[in-house]
């Protein structure tokens, strides 16, 4: 398969209409945070559901946070297909990752892993940060081996974290330093991004 690149860019108000959409269906958040308590979608930067008719002002200040760099995920044909979040604790210099690729048809074809790699990218080489982490349910098979792919190493398990089905499952956590990632090539092949 060829390698995947993709372009992440500024998230307008129809990508979170899109987002939205997507996260309707079960399958699609679960692969993401899953559903609060009260059964909506999980989303750790925005609600969905409300910000598409938030006001200018709430719409700057959420996605032009510096401790929540929220983007979009294009591919190089213009096809808007997921987004990705660095949540950064700018005093330890430390980012939690997450990326939802929203479009089911384009699963498995490399685009988390091209939008991955241009997120640590960002992460490392223009926001310059020490550690990315990431938080992925036990049962996300596909994205425990991307991240194990990528060179993330296991820092610790979180027990029975994550509803999913009924019962509870533990959440893995793994993280890369900026030492690994410049040890890993610093991301030859990465995706590109425009902001």
């Amino acid at each position: 398969m060829p390698r995947q690149q993709v372009e992440l860019r500024q998230v307008t108000r129809e990508d979170v209409s899109r987002i939205r959409h997507w996260l309707d269906d079960e399958e699609v958040s679960e692969s993401w945070f899953g559903r609060y308590s009260y059964g909506d979608p999980a989303h750790l930067a925005y609600h969905p559901t409300e910000i598409g008719d938030a006001d200018q002002d709430i719409w700057e200040r959420i996605f032009n946070d510096p401790e929540h760099r929220i983007l979009s995920i294009y591919t190089t044909v213009g096809e808007h297909i997921g987004e990705v979040h660095i949540a950064i604790e700018e005093s330890l210099g430390d980012g939690h990752f997450s990326i939802l690729i929203g479009r089911k048809e384009v699963w498995h074809q490399g685009y988390g892993t091209a939008g991955t790699e241009a997120a640590l990218d960002l992460a490392f080489n223009e926001y310059g940060l020490y550690r990315l982490w990431v938080d992925i349910p036990e049962y996300n098979s596909a994205a425990l081996a991307m991240c194990t792919h990528l060179g993330f190493v296991h820092e610790g398990t979180l027990r029975k974290s994550r509803p999913h089905e009924g019962s509870r499952f533990d959440s893995v956590m793994m993280g890369m330093l900026a030492t690994e990632y410049v040890q890993r090539g610093s991301g030859e092949d990465a995706g590109t991004h425009t902001v």
